[in-house]
């Protein structure tokens, strides 16, 4: 509560920053229908005007998160931020543009010979997620998901190292990617750019171990990290030992922001401007 209580003081120096899926999407089988939850939306429409900035860091590319988000135009998300494709592309809502470097070769090389690594591995069935930068191999499509990601797994890293690439695991996906950049690069950014007393992340898979590490270190810097974990029931993560809340999946983290939605817009109006004091 002293955390929070610390955004509550100070909203106005608060990065609020969110992944995507898991966190403001739930997990679906088809990743092009996991659309944001509208509850939260609506509340990071309210928050965003209170506070420094609010961000999405994905790994998805940046307008895709745009698109299932809903997050391009409309009141409130004027100066929203989408770190995509875990930070190298950011998209601004004030401008509606993205700003990424050019597409990795090796990248390309990978999304040629996946398709035959997968037959060869017994799952041709298993889905390619092309993501722009990387390229995610998706299995909870198939009859039994951890199994086909465990039996992947090998192959995938092989050819990932092949090209001087990196996998990333996630639930029931494997994705490919370049290294050199996560989602701690992307907190380190916000930091350095909006300058905030505190930061709030949330996010809900291994992808967003970086970011709890970023955020936590800004405590040596005299600012307040919070971390916030939307847990789905009997999952056992290693987020859960280090997040300061603990919701119950992306309802508990859409129910989460609506009740500091609510806390901050009544702390505004019963609080004294401090131009009249």
């Amino acid at each position: 509560m002293d955390k929070l209580d610390a955004v509550l003081a100070a909203p106005d120096r608060t990065i609020l920053a969110l992944d995507f899926d898991g966190t403001l999407a739930p997990i679906v089988p088809d990743p092009d229908r996991a659309f944001a939850d509208p509850v939260a939306i609506a509340a990071l429409r309210r928050l965003s005007p209170l506070l420094l900035r609010v961000a999405v860091v994905t790994g998805r590319p940046a307008l895709k998160a745009v698109e299932l988000g809903s997050l391009a135009g409309g009141a409130g998300l004027e100066h929203l931020i989408v770190m995509g494709q875990y930070g190298i592309e950011r998209w601004e809502a004030s401008s509606g543009e993205v700003v990424a470097p050019a597409l990795p070769e090796e990248i390309i090389a990978v999304k040629e010979a996946l398709p035959a690594l997968l037959a060869a591995a017994g799952h041709p069935d298993a889905w390619i997620e092309d993501k722009g930068r990387a390229v995610a191999v998706h299995t909870r499509r198939l009859a039994d998901p951890a199994v086909a990601q465990a039996d992947l797994s090998e192959p995938v890293q092989r050819l990932a190292e092949e090209h001087g690439l990196r996998v990333e695991p996630g639930k029931n996906v494997l994705e490919i990617r370049a290294g050199g950049f996560d989602k701690g690069d992307a907190i380190r950014d916000l930091v350095q750019r909006f300058d905030p007393a505190t930061v709030v992340y949330a996010g809900d898979d291994l992808g967003d171990l970086a970011a709890y590490d970023a955020v936590a270190a800004l405590a040596e810097e005299g600012r307040t990290p919070v971390l916030v974990f939307p847990r789905m029931p009997g999952e056992d993560s290693p987020l859960a030992d280090r997040a300061d809340i603990i919701l119950e999946g992306t309802d508990g983290m859409a129910e989460w922001l609506t009740v500091l939605a609510d806390r901050l817009e009544t702390r505004r109006e019963t609080s004294p401007d401090p131009l009249e004091s």
